[in-house]
């Protein structure tokens, strides 16, 4: 395995973490029981992995409990992440970032985990119906009470994060470390605004879906197409799949593959880990096969010509307006272009892009 910094923290994490899905009944995703996510989870640290990802409203709180009673023994040895937003019932104060709803989940997350503090809280969507500062003071509050260490966000777009974080610096509160957003080789969509974002402001991307829900598995291509009924077969109910374009990135992830002899899903995932702001790609197999060819990733050396393919047969297109920044970004203009902004700003040294080394 190995390993990275959590965003700008301190924590060292697994450059793949352990998905969790698949624990629990309620979500029909893979209904392992206690006895099976006690040996996946055993099974994951054994290889290295140290960073475990989960959230409340995984069958509705059952995958925590699992996973509590999993880790019991080795909770030290782990980053534990966990997430609050969605509804866990009918109730409508059982939702949303709130300060009732996050300070009531906080507490039945630890319980369900049996653990004293979680490594990485993070809001699993933007609550366009609670005050912004609502929801940042409560998670600044977790903080300094020691119920959780670091902070994330999930699923925002790029204004809403750098709009928190603003408002984070502005009152002094604890700020977002981590993102864990949608990315893959057929779901690019998160370089047209947020890979920058992040970058700018220090946040580590934690990747959900890496295979787009298995599609790039390379089970089926064009011409084996997933049987009606399958969750391939559905891909795009929830992830967003453009087939056309995404068949060909089949046909050149096998043909990479092949030259590897290694799965299309195991290049697929060595991409992702080449891809700046990346702290760490969640995994979730089924089984123990799935879970060590996925973590298998971590050792897969792509040539640079071999990334080049997989950009190019996967590229969406640059919408507007980032193609205008980018033409304005390489016209020439006297003036130094700044490589990093923040650096810029804070007075310390930059670098000119037509010379080398630093300048001060």
């Amino acid at each position: 395995m190995k390993y990275r910094k959590l965003g700008n923290t301190g924590l060292i994490v697994s450059e793949l973490a352990l998905g969790t899905m698949q624990f629990g009944k309620a979500m029909n995703m893979g209904g392992l029981d206690q006895a099976a996510t006690t040996a996946m989870v055993r099974f994951a640290l054994d290889r290295g992995i140290n960073f475990v990802d989960t959230a409340d409203v995984y069958s509705r709180g059952e995958c925590e409990t699992l996973l509590g009673e999993a880790l019991k023994g080795v909770r030290e040895d782990i980053v534990l992440a966990t997430k609050a937003r969605l509804p866990m019932d009918g109730n409508f104060n059982h939702s949303g970032a709130t300060r009732v709803n996050l300070m009531r989940e906080i507490e039945a997350s630890l319980r369900r985990l049996r653990t004293d503090y979680i490594d990485l809280y993070q809001i699993h969507g933007w609550d366009s119906n609670t005050p912004l500062e609502e929801t940042l003071r409560t998670l600044d509050d977790l903080v300094r009470q020691g119920k959780v260490r670091h902070i994330g966000l999930s699923n925002y777009l790029a204004w809403q994060a750098d709009r928190a974080l603003a408002v984070q610096e502005r009152l002094g509160l604890e700020k977002y470390a981590t993102a864990q957003m949608y990315y893959s080789l057929v779901g690019r969509g998160l370089e047209h605004e947020f890979v920058s974002c992040a970058e700018y402001n220090g946040l580590g991307i934690l990747v959900w879906s890496p295979l787009a829900g298995g599609f790039l598995s390379g089970k089926y291509d064009r011409n084996n197409p997933a049987p009606a009924g399958t969750r391939f077969a559905e891909a795009g109910n929830f992830v967003p799949v453009e087939k056309d374009q995404a068949y060909r990135v089949i046909e050149v992830l096998k043909v990479i593959a092949a030259d590897h002899a290694c799965s299309p899903a195991r290049v697929s995932l060595a991409w992702l880990l080449s891809r700046p702001a990346i702290s760490s790609v969640i995994i979730g197999g089924r089984t123990h096969e799935q879970l060590a060819d996925n973590i298998a990733a971590v050792d897969l050396d792509l040539s640079q010509e071999e990334l080049d393919r997989l950009d190019a047969i996967s590229d969406p297109g640059t919408p507007y307006p980032k193609w205008m920044v980018l033409q304005l970004d390489m016209a020439e203009d006297p003036r130094p272009r700044v490589l990093h902004p923040e650096r810029y700003l804070e007075g310390g040294p930059w670098k000119d892009r037509r010379t080398e080394g630093w300048n001060s």
